[in-house]
């Protein structure tokens, strides 16, 4: 075969191949389904903790950018999404700092869950729904997703109150969309999985009114114990928080955290924490924006955030945040933040110390 037969025989097996592979696709049905969506989210970040834990992990109230002087993930999810507006599901598995920190006490696989929950649509008419499964926390206004909170790292009564629920609820969103009202059953305090020993089931509660588009009143509470039943305590708790979009540039969020605790099984009387939050936001551009962040976090009884000190855990924080908005699902942060405890709560090498300040730097990328 001369060089000429060759290089035919080559383009005819190419033609070949190509009508082939063309046949191959015509035959094969490829579907995609309008009511599936995979999407994705990577924060990873920088924080530097000026008191230089020897562990390289910030204080045990930090349950997101909590490490110190590496480059580390915060959270990484993967997520697929089925809603074709009568049954609806979603299932994202994770990993990051944020997960080994927060779902510590959670069994196996279980800590790398970000969300496995389904739901049915009750009524044909009315926006009714029932769901149950692992959800995201119906408290509060931050959420462990960075791209969706105005600051870099959460508040201190975001940190120290639920990222996350098991349970089961029905919820229902008005005609208009202004109102959303939820009753849930939950497993407990952020618990997949209920403590050994523990017999009781919680409750809860979410309504929103947003009367507007500027305008977000939001009121969530818990009941429920979260100790075995020998050390039965119950727990009362309710946030809430108001979101106002005052300019097209300029907005506010204010939030506040109150709990009560009973001190002892069967006891009258309740160890109580509290704590007030206020965010304020300033958009530079369509890429850019500053906030300020005030917060206060009492526990003077270590029902949430234990010190053995004499006046508990009573702390003031202060942060500036910049954003930047690389492209649309991009966006760098940096934030400076200060706390100021009563007592000496914290670690200075191996020293206490009142003070703790860090810098911090992220990125986000959402696909």
């Amino acid at each position: 075969m001369n060089t000429t037969q060759k290089i035919t025989a080559f383009l005819s097996l190419i033609g070949f191949g190509a009508f082939a592979q063309e046949d191959s696709l015509t035959i094969l049905p490829v579907q995609i389904n309008p009511n599936l969506k995979i999407s994705g989210y990577v924060e990873t970040y920088y924080t530097y903790d000026f008191n230089e834990p020897e562990n390289n992990t910030r204080p045990s109230f930090f349950y997101s950018h909590n490490r110190h002087n590496e480059v580390a993930l915060n959270l990484g999810f993967l997520k697929a999404a089925y809603d074709n507006g009568t049954v609806r599901a979603n299932l994202a598995l994770m990993a990051g700092t944020y997960t080994n920190a927060n779902l510590a006490a959670e069994e196996g696989v279980f800590k790398n869950v970000f969300e496995a929950n389904a739901g049915i649509k009750l009524s044909k008419k009315y926006n009714l729904w029932a769901d149950a499964g692992i959800f995201a926390s119906h408290i509060g206004f931050e959420s462990a997703v960075g791209k969706d909170c105005w600051t870099l790292t959460r508040s201190m009564l975001a940190d120290n109150s639920p990222y996350y629920e098991a349970g089961a609820k029905i919820s229902y969103t008005s005609p208009s969309g202004k109102w959303f009202v939820s009753g849930l059953v939950l497993n407990g305090w952020q618990r997949i999985q209920r403590p050994d020993g523990n017999k009781t089931i919680a409750f809860g509660h979410q309504l929103t009114y947003r009367p507007n588009a500027k305008i977000t009143l939001n009121s969530s509470s818990f009941v429920g114990n979260d100790k075995p039943e020998a050390e039965k305590r119950m727990r009362y708790f309710h946030n809430f928080y108001g979101q106002f979009q005052l300019t097209d540039k300029f907005g506010i969020i204010t939030g506040f955290d109150i709990g009560a605790e009973q001190k002892e099984k069967n006891s009258e009387s309740y160890n109580i924490w509290y704590s007030p939050v206020l965010i304020a936001q300033y958009r530079l551009n369509n890429r850019m924006a500053v906030a300020l962040r005030g917060e206060y976090y009492s526990d003077e009884n270590g029902v949430i955030i234990a010190t053995d000190t004499a006046n508990g855990f009573k702390t003031f924080g202060y942060s500036a945040n910049f954003d930047y908005n690389i492209y649309d699902n991009v966006v760098w942060r940096l934030e400076a933040r200060s706390l100021n405890s009563e007592d000496a709560i914290f670690l200075k090498g191996n020293e206490a110390a009142t003070t703790n300040m860090c810098i911090s730097t992220a990125l986000a990328i959402s696909f």
